[in-house]
């Protein structure tokens, strides 16, 4: 089954970031070592553009101290510097109104995540600051991390205008991202199956490929090597972030130490969920959406 609803649906009606590079046409004649330059640049750099909620957001975590500042708590002080973020990338039309809307959404599953994960039956991990804006035990500001990695896919989605080919039926798909969603709650009274869920995603997924286009020329790559890539990532962020004590895991009260690799895992899954909350989402755009 190729997908090519997604590659049609309306691009959030921002412009190209090609359009602001203005690169030489001279650029597109070129071919070995030169080519590949440019076009891992232009990778690096719209890789980049798609990370700027995420990289401004998190060296806001890994800039704020401790302590907060002028009095103000740390947790506090970064929920408004995401909601200063959030509503900056909006005024400037760097993200519309949709993909606000997609993201918020994000915000809340992984609000929902967190209040359970931290509450004191379960105890996964905990936020040991003060802060004004602690909801169940959660800071706020919490749920944009989640949103920051939505923010990514969408962003990358559209400034690397992908496609998936061989994408899988949307309604199995959406079934796979609600048992990974599920497992993350249920696996502390009968038991994780992320192993078995991981598995009927890599049928699923298998000849699945996304198609994108870093110059001028698209690019293939397997969508899962992107799902665990992605995830390794999101992995490296989080023993920062607790490297930091903006949360802390059990094992790491005493003395940081490295996240448990098992992480990695739990990561990517999260990734194949929010990857396919996104291409649902353009699904049903593309159906709905009348060209003017």
């Amino acid at each position: 089954m190729t997908n090519r609803s997604t590659a049609s649906a309306p691009a959030f009606g921002l412009r190209r970031l090609d359009d602001h590079l203005l690169a030489p046409k001279a650029w597109r004649g070129l071919s070995g070592v030169a080519r590949f330059v440019v076009e891992f640049v232009y990778f690096g750099v719209k890789e980049a553009r798609a990370c700027l909620f995420a990289g401004l957001f998190f060296a806001a975590i890994f800039l704020v101290p401790r302590a907060g500042v002028l009095g103000l708590p740390r947790y506090d002080l970064l929920l408004l510097i995401a909601l200063a973020i959030q509503a900056w990338m909006l005024w400037a039309r760097l993200e519309t109104w949709d993909e606000f809307k997609a993201i918020l959404l994000f915000h809340v599953l992984g609000f929902a995540l967190e209040a359970f994960k931290t509450s004191e039956s379960i105890g996964s991990w905990a936020y040991p600051d003060f802060g004004y804006s602690k909801l169940l035990g959660v800071p706020l500001f919490s749920g944009f991390m989640y949103a920051a990695v939505g923010s990514y896919i969408i962003q990358a989605w559209r400034l690397l205008e992908l496609r998936v080919v061989h994408h899988p039926p949307y309604w199995m798909a959406a079934l796979i991202a609600l048992a990974i969603y599920a497992n993350f709650f249920t696996h502390h009274f009968i038991g994780d199956y992320r192993w078995y869920i991981a598995a009927c995603a890599l049928g699923l997924y298998a000849r699945a490929v996304v198609i994108f286009r870093p110059f001028d020329r698209e690019r293939r790559m397997p969508l899962l090597v992107a799902f665990v890539l992605i995830g390794f990532f999101v992995w490296l962020a989080e023993n920062i972030s607790t490297l930091f004590s903006v949360w802390q895991y059990p094992d790491q009260l005493g003395a940081w130490s490295v996240v448990h690799i098992g992480k990695w895992s739990s990561w990517s899954l999260l990734i194949v969920m929010t990857f396919t909350i996104v291409a649902n989402l353009k699904h049903v755009k593309a159906r709905i959406y009348i060209p003017e």
